[in-house]
């Protein structure tokens, strides 16, 4: 009896140890849910979070047009009636003038003198009487602004704006979005990163990969497998690569991503490149070697670091400065910093290489990391501190400009020196276009390289300073600011 008891408990237990196995793999699928929930939930917080700030970042822009109408229509309410004051004085002060005339004539005591100018008088009196005719003197403008701002129809929307739950209306898995932070260039190669879209409940079995030629040609598959980071080399060099990646699993394929651009540089000298973005090491990187025969090397338009923007169209992104991506609203934007290695030995930096000062009273020059020979580019400078009055200078230089005098005083560089009043265009030594305009603290300074036109052009605050500042730019062409401790940027 002793011995089958024992055995049945025995197999009891197996069974139970068999469901307390399953039962501790539940427990670390729902911690790992608990997990999941956590970075989703951080993810949507940071989406709903960017979408409300477009939305008052929309209303602001808004706001700010309706205000400028509001203006306009004071100030040409203004216009009028100060044009109605100036004419109506110039007639009543003519009036009085005749009737003062008028007066004295009549006072006149010789009789045969009156009557020879009494009929051109009363004529004169006539006709200055009837151009006080009907509506001359009645106000030509109002007083009242004729505008009224709807916006019950907005916050009705606003009151309804709510979140639209999720269906998944196909098991065809959604289209994967590039990882803009982790897409890199370095030497001969191209690295892509994506992922699927934040709270995509689809199983995607793999991913297709796809590179154009470089010359706009079509598209052909680099990689397919599960990875989601691939390395491509040997591409052309100095070209416009267009990449795309889909998703797929058993019922079909997603529409494709985004294209990305990545436009090549024209360097050779690739060996000293860096990677725009550390690449995470326990990330898999696949590598496709050569896919369209080339071995010439891809590097980073933008050394230190890439510079990404959405362009206007809804289905590409591109690697390479331009100054739409200042102009649409939503898009990501990098910064490239300065360069410690080309600067002056007196250039102080911080904040990650992003702002410079300096320990000398003479001007000093400090480069941009990035070099740029082609294309449409835009970079803001902020004016951190601004003591004493000094002159520093913005602009553009080749590598090997001189950095221990002001900007603009070889011919290596094209720049603008500005001080708190006015500012000069200058060259080779030669100063051009004073224009008045200058800068304080907080101040900021654009500088547009439009190397399509081969035009400089500068601004304060967003507004243009001075005409086009220079023409006929040709060659390699690196940020540049000349400055000294009285300056930080």
């Amino acid at each position: 009896l002793f011995l089958p008891l024992q055995s049945q408990l025995s197999q009891a237990l197996n069974g139970l140890s068999d469901r307390a196995k399953e039962a501790k793999e539940f427990l670390v699928q729902l911690r790992n849910m608990v997990q999941q929930i956590q970075e989703n939930s951080v993810e949507f917080e940071a989406c709903l979070v960017a979408q409300c700030d477009a939305l008052i970042d929309a209303l602001n822009r808004r706001k700010a047009q309706l205000l400028s109408r509001v203006n306009k229509e004071h100030e040409h309410k203004l216009k009028v009636v100060r044009d109605q004051i100036s004419h109506c004085t110039v007639k009543l002060r003519q009036t009085t003038g005749l009737m003062e005339y008028c007066l004295e004539v009549i006072k006149e005591n010789d009789p045969s003198g009156f009557l020879q100018i009494s009929d051109a008088l009363i004529r004169r009196v006539h006709l200055t009487e009837d151009q006080w005719g009907k509506g001359t003197l009645t106000p030509r403008m109002t007083t009242d602004f004729d505008l009224n701002l709807d916006n019950a129809p907005l916050l009705q929307s606003i009151h309804q704006l709510d979140f639209v739950q999720m269906k998944v209306s196909s098991p065809v898995p959604a289209p994967p979005i590039l990882q803009l932070e982790e897409c890199c260039t370095h030497n001969n190669s191209a690295t892509l990163s994506w992922k699927q879209p934040p709270l995509s409940t689809v199983q995607v079995e793999g991913y297709i990969l796809e590179l154009d030629d470089g010359n706009g040609g079509q598209f052909r598959e680099v990689y397919v497998g599960k990875e989601t980071m691939c390395t491509v080399d040997g591409l052309h060099f100095n070209s416009t690569y267009s990449a795309r990646v889909k998703a797929f699993n058993k019922t079909g394929v997603s529409p494709y991503s985004k294209t990305l651009v990545l436009q090549t540089s024209e360097d050779t000298q690739s060996e000293e490149q860096t990677l725009p973005f550390p690449v995470p090491l326990e990330r898999s990187q696949l590598r496709r070697m050569s896919p369209f025969s080339s071995t010439l090397n891809l590097q980073p338009s933008f050394p230190g670091r890439s510079y990404f923007e959405l362009r206007s169209s809804a289905h590409q992104l591109s690697l390479h400065s331009s100054l739409q991506s200042l102009n649409s609203a939503g898009e990501p934007i990098a910064w490239f910093s300065f360069d410690p290695a080309s600067a002056h030995a007196d250039i102080i930096f911080s904040n990650d290489n992003l702002t410079v000062t300096c320990n000398s009273y003479d001007d000093r020059v400090v480069l941009g990391k990035t070099g740029f020979s082609k294309g449409l580019h835009y970079w803001e400078l902020s004016i951190d501190r601004y003591d004493n009055h000094p002159d520093p200078a913005f602009g553009v230089a080749r590598i090997d400009v001189l950095k221990d005098a002001m900007l603009g005083k070889d011919d290596k560089a094209w720049a603008m020196y500005v001080d708190n009043n006015r500012s000069w265009f200058m060259h080779n030594n030669s100063h051009t276009n004073r224009t008045e305009g200058g800068i304080t603290k907080g101040a900021t300074v654009g500088v547009l390289l439009d190397l399509t036109r081969r035009t400089l052009t500068f601004s304060i605050n967003e507004d243009q300073q001075g005409p086009v500042a220079f023409e006929n730019l040709e060659g390699l062409f690196f940020p540049a600011v000349s400055l000294n401790r009285n300056v930080q940027v």
